[in-house]
């Protein structure tokens, strides 16, 4: 499995305040990150997979409102996690 339980907690304890914070919005938003990075490995070589492009678009938009979430809430939060990630916009 791509995602196994060793590596969640190393996505929690590098964006997040420890390795059990699982519901920061930047541990939140590096997990989908790491998800939709698999998913689109996948679909380069599986183009007609059309369920999982539907997974990925849904990723994609639960990831987007986390980062209009912390956009409001705290600015500089949301330019460091950003910057980390170094996701565009």
């Amino acid at each position: 499995m791509y995602l196994d339980k060793e590596k969640k907690q190393e996505i929690f304890g590098q964006y997040g305040k420890s390795n059990t914070d699982t519901g920061s919005p930047e541990a939140q938003i590096a997990l989908f990150s790491y998800r939709i990075n698999h998913l689109t490995e996948h679909l380069k070589s599986n183009h007609k997979d059309y369920t999982t492009e539907r997974s990925l678009k849904k990723l994609v938009g639960k990831r987007r409102r986390l980062l209009d979430y912390l956009y409001r809430i705290d600015i500089e939060r949301y330019r460091a996690i950003v910057k980390a990630l170094g996701l565009r916009k």
